[in-house]
C-alpha cells in the first residue's frame, strides 16, 4: 500500500468546506485517493476524510500541517493529519478469556493489522505464554480488589512507559478507574456482547437462551466513565434459532466479539472514526 497522509476534520457545517480543501490540495498538486464526507443535520456538524497520496505533495507530513493550518482555523475545524507508515502503539489488556487477545495477536503477525503492539497487560498469567510466543512483552499486573489503586497506577505507568497511542480491553475483566478513562479518551476501544443493556449481570447468554432472543451480538466501543456507555464504533450479530443451546449461543457471540472488535481496531488506527457528542461516524 502506498504512503499517503490522512486528513480527518470535524467542523460546523457551511458552505464551501470541500471547496477549498479540495482547491488547496490541488494548488500543491496533491493526488486525492479516497474522499469521505459527511453533514449531520441534527447537530449541523460536516465531517471528512481525505487520503492524500504522499508522493504527490512538495512538503513532509510537518510542511503539510502549517500549509493547512490557516483553513482549519478559517472553518473553525477540529481536525488531525497522519502518516500511513507510522503506525500506532497499540497496547492489549486481557484478563483470563483468550479468544480476542489471541485473534488480534493472529492478525498483527499476519500483517492485517498495521500496527505495532508494545506489550499486553494482564490482571492474570493464563495468557503469558501465547503473548511471549509472539515476541511481545507481557506483564501480569493482579488487581486487589481491596486496593485497586496502587494495581491501575502500576497499569499507567506501564501505558506510559510504552507511549500508547491506543488501548484495547481485549476481554479484560476489570472496570478502569474514572481518571485513566479521561486521560485517554477517544483511545480505549472495550468489546461486550450486545445483550447490554437487555441482559446485565451473570449468564446473559443463559438470560438470553431463556427468552428465546433471535439475535445475537457484539459491540465494540471507546470506554468513557460510564460502563459500556461510550461511543459505538462497530458492531456483529448473527441469528440463531430455538435449536441453539447456551453453549452454541456462547461460541457464536464469541465469534462476534473476535469481528467487531477486530474490524473497530483497524477502524481506530486507519484513522476512520470520528467522535462526535457520544456518537461516531466510521468512514469505511
Amino acid at each position: 500500500m502506498s504512503r499517503s497522509y490522512r486528513l480527518v476534520i470535524g467542523c460546523p457545517d457551511r458552505v464551501g468546506i470541500v471547496a477549498k480543501v479540495s482547491n488547496f490540495l490541488a494548488t500543491y498538486n496533491g493526488s486525492i485517493t479516497e474522499a469521505n464526507h459527511h453533514s449531520d443535520t441534527d447537530s449541523n456538524w460536516f465531517f471528512m476524510r481525505h487520503e492524500i497520496c504522499a508522493d504527490s505533495l512538495p512538503f513532509d507530513l510537518e510542511g503539510l500541517k502549517t500549509a493547512f493550518a490557516p483553513i482549519a482555523n478559517e472553518f473553525n475545524m477540529q481536525w488531525q493529519i497522519t502518516d500511513s507508515e507510522a503506525p500506532k502503539k497499540v497496547v492489549l489488556m486481557a484478563s483470563k478469556q483468550a479468544h480476542c487477545l489471541v485473534d488480534l495477536l493472529h492478525r498483527w503477525h499476519s500483517g492485517d493489522l498495521h500496527c505495532e503492539i508494545p506489550c499486553v497487560i494482564s490482571n492474570h498469567n493464563d495468557l503469558r505464554s501465547i503473548v511471549e510466543w509472539h515476541g511481545i512483552p507481557f506483564f501480569h499486573v493482579p488487581v486487589d480488589k481491596d486496593n485497586k489503586t496502587k494495581s491501575f497506577a502500576r497499569v499507567m505507568e506501564l501505558v506510559t512507559e510504552h507511549e500508547a497511542d491506543a488501548i484495547v480491553l481485549a476481554r479484560y475483566m476489570q472496570i478502569l478507574p474514572p481518571e485513566m478513562c479521561k486521560q485517554y479518551a477517544g483511545k480505549i476501544i472495550n468489546i461486550h456482547h450486545s445483550f447490554l443493556p437487555s441482559f446485565i449481570g451473570a449468564k446473559p447468554y443463559h438470560q438470553a437462551h431463556q427468552r428465546g432472543v433471535k439475535l445475537i451480538g457484539a459491540t465494540c466501543h471507546y470506554v468513557t466513565e460510564e460502563l459500556d456507555a461510550g461511543p459505538i464504533i462497530e458492531q456483529d450479530i448473527v441469528r440463531i434459532s430455538h435449536r441453539d443451546t447456551v453453549e452454541d449461543m456462547v461460541r457464536l457471540g464469541k465469534d462476534c466479539e473476535k469481528t467487531a472488535l477486530a474490524h473497530g481496531l483497524r477502524y481506530h488506527i486507519e484513522d476512520r472514526v470520528i467522535i462526535h457528542d457520544n456518537k461516531t461516524v466510521v468512514f469505511v
